[in-house]
């Protein structure tokens, strides 16, 4: 089985669990670190060519991550692409269990139990608010049905445009300071925020600088995303 992943946590999930399996990542595929396949530039604007140079068995892909057109590209070509869709943590690991089935996985993974386990727990009875730009220049936010929303409910953070039309919506930064969030939580990803980059922008308002893969990805790194999570929340308000 020869497979190209156009997906960062999906290219995780398989290099841990099918090792060789591999042929092409893109770029943003940066886990595990010594990942050693071609590489076909970016989610958005792969190499086309130079991925159906590598002859696939498989191209795996996501309906949010990757353009349609691109797909289509590849189905043209007479490509096989499985293109997953995740908007909460029950569809990530049922997609999850489809792609590593799909890549030749002999069974299930123990880190994919580990991370089911992980996330078993009943949600905190305790819930704060919070405002979650993923981009600045325009600012932008989380809005409904996320992968990273779902993640932060499960953690008590309710975000609030979760009801929003858009799923990722253009928010004034002004309108955002106006909602008063418990807390503003800032990703280093896509947009990459950091301690002086975001926390700035809301002041008198705890910022929580969390790590985008455990915010975002769906894989091995769902085992310790909880933890992880929850210690930048907390520290947030010390």
């Amino acid at each position: 089985m020869r497979v190209v992943s156009l997906v960062p946590s999906l290219t995780e999930a398989v290099a841990e669990t099918v090792p060789g399996a591999l042929v092409g990542a893109t770029d943003w595929c940066t886990h595990p670190a010594e990942l050693d396949v071609t590489r076909i530039g970016g989610t958005k604007n792969p190499d086309l060519d130079g991925l159906l140079a590598l002859a696939p068995d498989l191209v795996i892909a996501n309906e949010e991550e990757n353009r349609v057109p691109d797909l289509a590209a590849l189905r043209s070509a007479g490509v096989e692409v499985l293109v997953t869709e995740v908007r909460d943590l029950p569809q990530a690991f049922r997609e999850l269990a489809r792609v590593l089935t799909a890549c030749g996985a002999r069974g299930r993974p123990r880190w994919l139990d580990e991370a089911e386990e992980a996330w078993s727990g009943p949600p905190p009875t305790v819930r704060a608010t919070a405002v979650v730009p993923i981009w600045r220049r325009p600012w932008m936010v989380l809005g409904r049905d996320t992968f990273a929303g779902d993640v932060l409910a499960r953690l008590g953070v309710d975000h609030l445009y979760a009801t929003h039309p858009d799923r990722y919506p253009r928010v004034p930064l002004d309108e955002l300071r106006a909602r008063r969030p418990d807390v503003v939580v800032l990703p280093d990803e896509p947009y990459r925020f950091t301690a002086d980059d975001g926390p700035e922008a809301f002041e008198g308002i705890p910022a929580a600088l969390v790590s985008g893969r455990h915010l975002t990805w769906y894989g091995p790194s769902l085992r310790e995303a909880p933890r992880v999570l929850a210690e930048a929340l907390r520290a947030a308000h010390r």
